[in-house]
Parts: structure tokens; C-alpha cells; sequence
């Protein structure tokens, strides 16, 4: 269980092993989703244009917070990076950082913990 702030921006995320995403010449992260339910599977057969893949395009902080995730960098190290890059803009830092990934984490599964 997390106790403290320092066990919070101790969490290190990893990508999750089946998701998909594509980053393009300005370092924006769009995230692939499957659309493969049977129902749509079953319009297509009818010709209906449904896509195979949902867009999700993510913006530039979340794009670069996203690029950072590789199994190895905690919460507070990529908050460190994050401030570097674009300074007093993103503040409060780590309170949206961590709004974000909890949010790619428990409603998207886009990522997971890798030690808690």
C-alpha cells in the first residue's frame, strides 16, 4: 500500500505488452485500439466502414509523460524530465502526472505497475 508521497513517486509503469501506438515527427503519441467486437466484426461484412482501429491521440505533455514510460523511470524522475522540458507550464506537476497515469492506468489499461 502506498503510504507517503515518496512511495507514490516511487511507482516505475511499464507500456502494457499488447497495445499498440504510433509516434509521429513531433513526438505525438496516438494509441491504437482494436475495434474488433463481433458486432462490428458482422458490419463489416456488410460492407458498413467501420474502422479497425480507434485513434487516440494523445497531446504534448501527455505524449511526452507517455515516452517516458519504459519500465525503469518512477514517477518522479519522469516529472523531473517533464519539468526540465516545459518548466513552471506544467504545474502543479506531479498532481497531474499523477492524474494521468492513473487515468492510462486503471480506465485504459495503456499501462501497469511494475512494482506495487
Amino acid at each position: 500500500m502506498l503510504n507517503n508521497n515518496e512511495d507514490v513517486l516511487s511507482i516505475i509503469f511499464r507500456v502494457s505488452d499488447n497495445l499498440e501506438y504510433e509516434v509521429d515527427e513531433n513526438n505525438i503519441v496516438t494509441i491504437l485500439e482494436k475495434q474488433d467486437h463481433k458486432l462490428q466484426e458482422f458490419f463489416r461484412k456488410l460492407k458498413f466502414k467501420i474502422p479497425e482501429y480507434k485513434r487516440t491521440s494523445l497531446d504534448e505533455y501527455g505524449s511526452c509523460v507517455f515516452l517516458q514510460i519504459d519500465g525503469k523511470k518512477t514517477v518522479k524522475n519522469i516529472g523531473e524530465i517533464l519539468e526540465e522540458k516545459y518548466g513552471e507550464k506544467v504545474h502543479p506537476l506531479y498532481e497531474r502526472i499523477l492524474l494521468f497515469l492513473n487515468h492510462i492506468d486503471v480506465n485504459c489499461h495503456y499501462i501497469e505497475k511494475t512494482n506495487y
